[in-house]
């Protein structure tokens, strides 16, 4: 495609940027999606494009990786039992498991993977897997503040004014640690709190208690937004349907 011809494509506010179109069909990241551009590994309507910001419309233009014709990969989204020992991440240089790895192993067909609601490697329980970004941009949003309850088995229960600590926010390394509900559940040898969320920092309990001195053996997120344990049906990873869908909107 020539350099006119590229610039016309790109010219007006319609169509799709052409890597949005690439990462859609769960080729990889957008940055990813931009070098093989570059690269002039990608064609349109049987052109090579090079140049960035090029804008198609992939109802009526063909869009192609290597001369193989790309189709958009259907949005899908999972509900997951993250076990501990995974990595929330899509890729780690020390060779640790990834949820993406392991949400493969156990049957979600998605090449471009979003998590929604991340967890630390010990820590368990209730994500989203999604190849849909807008879905995954949006509850990841703080003016949304979706809420996400947890069970923490620690080593001593908090106090009336620890709880009362937590509700107010604690400080700890320049950030605010905030729970919108805190609830012991259990004392005695082996406590059992549940906190819920609804801004969450990294490793938001496990930094907020250890700043009160309690330590956090277990943690399991039990609810995510309006889904709950319940709702896996008693598996590790299921497809979310369209109306539990539409709960997340």
């Amino acid at each position: 495609m020539t350099e006119k011809q590229q610039q016309n494509t790109s010219d007006g506010a319609a169509g799709v940027r052409l890597q949005k179109v690439l990462a859609a069909a769960g080729i990889g990241s957008r940055r990813h999606c931009e070098e093989l551009i570059v690269a002039g590994r990608v064609q349109v309507d049987g052109q090579v494009v090079t140049q960035l910001g090029t804008r198609v419309d992939p109802a009526r233009q063909q869009v192609a990786l290597d001369g193989r014709v790309l189709r958009a990969e259907p949005l899908r989204t999972f509900l997951v039992d993250k076990p501990r020992g995974i990595l929330c991440t899509a890729h780690d240089p020390e060779g640790r498991p990834t949820i993406g790895e392991w949400a493969r192993e156990m049957g979600a067909p998605l090449q471009r993977l979003y998590t929604i609601g991340r967890l630390d490697y010990d820590s368990e329980g209730l994500i989203l897997l999604t190849n849909d970004g807008h879905l995954a941009q949006r509850m990841a949003h703080p003016r949304y503040q979706t809420e996400k309850e947890y069970r923490a088995w620690t080593d001593r229960a908090p106090t009336r004014e620890e709880v009362a600590a937590m509700l107010a926010g604690i400080e700890d390394n320049d950030e605010r640690l905030r729970a919108l509900a805190v609830r012991v559940k259990r004392t005695g040898a082996h406590p059992l709190i549940r906190i819920v969320l609804g801004e969450g920092r990294n490793r938001h309990i496990r930094r907020m208690l250890g700043a009160l001195g309690i330590k956090t053996h277990r943690l399991r997120r039990v609810r995510l937004g309006p889904l709950t344990e319940k709702d896996l049906r008693g598996r590790r990873l299921r497809e979310l349907s369209a109306a539990e869908l539409a709960r997340l909107r």
